[in-house]
């Protein structure tokens, strides 16, 4: 604009420029969208058979599945070995930090093992503090905790996670709970989950508060990627059974 410009020119230059800038705002939908995709039930699509190769990428990969087993089953080992608290959880730390250098070196995204460290040097840091080992699994059974009542409370307020999710996935948006297929599988595959998280607190719990600490190790890995690959791959099956196959563009 030059300075000859009219007041109602300058006005519209700017009424123009603050459209094409909230345009390249994101919505908090697609903000939501964006997030959910990045998850891993967004690796398989809505009435797409679920196939072995879908699942492992939900879980990450092979790498990823090796990433999130593997520091446990050190600090497993470790412990019954040493029965010491500062190798324990001091040795799981630098395998994870070494998967960290290695995503680097091979120039992969390393956001999952950056988050792998940091919540493994959380359980650590918590374990040193207090000097007990069994806080060390004190982070885990909290995000369980809080996973299970935002599963609980969206099934109470009738807006059930995974049906959430999957809509947000498929830009169903604001329809999926007028159709009472839907709704009813967003229900189940939600009550799906609210059991797996009710069952690692009921099981660990206990574990936690009588200080078997070996036993606990192996549960959490057992109930941990095993278990959610299984609720994974159940609630793809009911998705299946509701939504079809995404139309071509």
């Amino acid at each position: 604009m030059t300075d000859g410009d009219s007041p109602a020119l300058k006005n519209e230059h700017d009424a123009r420029d603050s459209v094409l800038e909230h345009d390249e705002t994101p919505s908090f939908r697609e903000s939501l969208s964006a997030a959910a995709r990045k998850a891993g039930i967004a690796k398989v699509q809505p009435g797409e058979a679920p196939s072995a190769s879908a699942l492992l990428a939900a879980i990450g990969g092979v790498r990823g599945l090796v990433e999130s087993i593997l520091p446990g089953l050190v600090f497993l080992v470790t412990y019954t070995i040493t029965s010491q608290l500062l190798p324990s959880v001091l040795i799981p730390i630098g395998v994870a930090g070494i998967f960290v250098v290695a995503r680097l070196v091979a120039r992969t995204p390393a956001t999952s093992a950056v988050a792998g460290v940091v919540g493994i040097g959380v359980s650590a840091a918590l374990a040193l503090f207090t000097g007990n080992v069994n806080d060390n699994f004190v982070p885990g059974l909290i995000i369980n905790a809080i996973s299970l009542t935002v599963f609980v409370v969206s099934v109470l307020a009738r807006w059930p996670l995974v049906g959430l999710l999957v809509a947000l996935l498929t830009g169903d948006v604001g329809e999926w709970r007028k159709d009472p297929a839907k709704l009813r599988v967003a229900y189940l595959a939600s009550g799906l989950w609210i059991g797996l998280f009710a069952l690692r607190l009921g099981v660990q719990g206990p574990l936690y508060l009588a200080e078997q600490t070996s036993v606990l190790a192996a549960t959490k890995l057992v109930m941990g990627v095993p278990l959610y690959a299984a609720v994974l791959w159940v609630t793809w099956l009911l998705v299946r059974t509701a939504y079809s196959r995404p139309r071509p563009e």
